[in-house]
């Protein structure tokens, strides 16, 4: 069981090299792209202006490292040609680079030339406590605003198999909402029941989803016990499933900015790994986000 960020770093390290496209690249991108490669993980291969690559490598660790530039000076063609790579077997993980956002996001879900993998994809944050050190992770944080019961179904069976990745064999889960009974007029403490019972069914394997929980029943088995609720869960959750985006996006930016929490994220949903940039997470922890996508490689891109 991998248990810290460092952890995930060892673990990608005795994987096989994995060749991560990007388009458009920045200096930002650079920092974790030359410790990635100069940890053994990946080899760069960098689409953009030739020159203005050539120039940014110039300074950086990465001139001396094995890399591959093709030169492409136009932004949308040159993620037209990452996403060719990935699809053509060429390259193994895509990093957003200077794209925007919702460009990206419309060329790897796109039906016909995308990366995307079944119905749904999701975003999972993953978190590191370090006493007692611990992995978790909190999804979905970015991707679907409301998701209905089947699309969080999805979203937590993303999230085992990331967990399944990490050497987590029987991930305990909270599906967390408002309060900690099923009350028929807030419809996330009904869904949560469901996934409980679905759980009890052994419909998500090992795991065992509790639900629905707040968040104090979630962090603290004194807290739990209190209100009447006695489970494996509370105190010692692996996953927390958040009812929609509002909440996990909150909750991420506030463990982070008010929590000083360290985060690294993953797509889940994808023929293979795609690295995107969210402010909530450090120019240091995309070095980690390249090794969790180096772990999920060869596993079907979402780890399936």
């Amino acid at each position: 069981m991998l248990k810290s960020f460092n952890g995930i770093i060892e673990a990608a390290k005795s994987g096989s090299i994995k060749r991560l496209v990007i388009p458009a690249a920045t200096m930002m991108d650079m920092q974790p792209l030359g410790k990635a490669a100069g940890a053994g993980l990946i080899i760069p291969c960098l689409v953009g202006g030739g020159k203005t690559i050539e120039d940014m490598i110039e300074e950086t660790p990465l001139k001396s490292l094995p890399h591959e530039i093709i030169d492409e000076k136009d932004p949308n063609k040159a993620l037209n040609t990452a996403i060719k790579y990935i699809r053509e077997g060429r390259a193994d993980i895509l990093m957003q680079g200077s794209v925007n956002h919702q460009t990206l996001m419309d060329a790897v879900m796109d039906a016909k030339n995308g990366l995307r993998k079944g119905k749904l994809m999701s975003y999972i944050s993953v978190f590191q406590l370090p006493k007692p050190e611990k992995l978790f992770l909190v999804t979905d944080t970015f991707i679907n605003n409301s998701p209905s019961l089947a699309e969080k179904q999805l979203i937590l069976e993303h999230a085992l198999r990331l967990t399944g990745i990490l050497g987590i064999d029987a991930p305990k889960v909270a599906a967390l909402a408002a309060i900690e009974q099923i009350n028929l007029n807030i419809p996330s403490t009904l869904d949560a029941a469901i996934l409980s019972k679905m759980s009890e069914r052994k419909q998500f394997g090992k795991a065992i989803v509790e639900g629905p929980l707040d968040i104090d029943c979630a962090l603290s088995e004194a807290a739990a016990a209190r209100k009447g609720l006695r489970s494996a869960v509370t105190g010692n959750v692996d996953i927390y499933l958040v009812p929609e985006v509002d909440t996990g996006h909150l909750l991420a930016e506030a463990l982070v900015f008010f929590g000083k929490m360290e985060t690294a994220g993953a797509i889940m949903g994808t023929t293979n790994p795609v690295i995107i940039n969210l402010p909530f997470v450090s120019e240091e922890n995309r070095f980690v986000e390249i090794a969790i996508a180096s772990l999920m490689c060869g596993k079907g891109g979402d780890g399936a």
